[in-house]
């Protein structure tokens, strides 16, 4: 049996056994968080399905804020069991937990300034899909992101950002580099980053692991792109 088979039972057996533990939690654990009686997603598009549902909660002022009381807390003592592995910004603004309504133990989440696949993040993702069998992995790129206007910024004015935040810069040059002068509206340019920078990252992750690959080719995971709105929070997803 493959390593993803195994684990994919695990969580599938593991899940279900969280599930019945929540039920038996105490009412004072109940009133703090409503406990999940989904089964856990065991494919791409059961994965995505849950995601989207979670964030129309979230928009429309329903979020269960599931999965986030002391008893689930304890019940993930011994191990995690997350279905989707997300890429996103660092921004203070985006949590995945929050804007996909899940809680302790769903979301396998890398989070750094520009959502950015490098070496480390790309190890990360492939641990995920590896250890836990994730069938989905989501980068999240958000409308205004600040390392893509400070990228922006930098390359047109030809400065020297200061300490390590040249180190971003360079990273997203080769995406928004070809952008600029694309509009006089600085608006519209970091927008059109945005959009690309995530769609060169979820490229990044196939085109640069073949382990990832090799699960995305064999239908057991899909990558996708997606957009969040800092206005109204909704997460729309990239062609």
């Amino acid at each position: 049996m493959s390593v993803l088979a195994s684990s994919r039972r695990s969580l599938l057996v593991s899940g279900g056994a969280a599930a019945l533990g929540l039920l038996g939690a105490g009412s004072a654990a109940a009133a703090t968080s409503t406990p999940t009686a989904n089964p856990v997603p065991a494919t791409p598009e059961a994965a995505l399905r849950r995601l989207l549902k979670g964030n129309r909660r979230f928009v429309t002022g329903h979020a269960r804020h599931p999965d986030q009381s002391l008893a689930h807390l304890h019940e993930l003592a011994a191990g995690q069991h997350p279905f989707v592995t997300t890429i996103g910004c660092a921004d203070s603004r985006v949590s995945p937990e929050i804007l996909f309504d899940e809680g302790l133990g769903d979301v396998f989440d890398n989070r750094v300034a520009g959502n950015i696949v490098d070496d480390l993040l790309l190890g990360s993702t492939e641990f995920a899909v590896e250890e836990f069998g994730t069938p989905l992995i989501l980068v999240l790129g958000h409308e205004r992101c600040g390392a893509i206007t400070a990228t922006v910024d930098a390359l047109e004015s030809g400065g020297t950002p200061a300490g390590h935040i040249g180190t971003i810069v360079d990273a997203l040059r080769p995406v928004i580099e070809p952008l600029l002068g694309s509009s006089d509206d600085k608006a519209k340019v970091v927008e059109a980053g945005v959009v690309a920078n995530v769609r060169a990252q979820v490229r990044q992750l196939t085109e640069r692991s073949p382990l990832i690959a090799e699960h995305v080719a064999k239908g057991e995971v899909r990558v996708l792109g997606a957009r969040y709105d800092l206005d109204n929070g909704r997460v729309t997803l990239l062609d």
